[in-house]
């Protein structure tokens, strides 16, 4: 699955589009390397998100496609 619908299936960001442009721009970093919008999201990776001036840190524990509000937090573990 691409990182950028992960991050919106998981509740991370709130939108895709937004997910895209934070990752085009070089806000989100995938196992420490900054990656695109398009990079393939696997199971235990770290992913890091800048949000101005706050960074979240997580693994991904599991990839689905769709999920339900309550159960989006599943699918990471933060880190601190």
């Amino acid at each position: 699955m691409r990182i950028d619908k992960f991050l919106k299936v998981s509740r991370l960001v709130k939108r895709r589009p937004i997910a895209k442009e934070m990752a085009d721009q070089g806000r989100i970093k995938v196992n420490d390397r900054v990656v695109k919008s398009s990079y393939e999201i696997k199971v235990g990776d770290v992913i890091e998100v800048g949000y101005g001036s706050r960074q979240v840190k997580a693994r991904v524990c599991e990839v689905r496609e769709t999920t339900k509000k309550a159960e989006a937090s599943e699918l990471y573990e933060l880190i601190d």
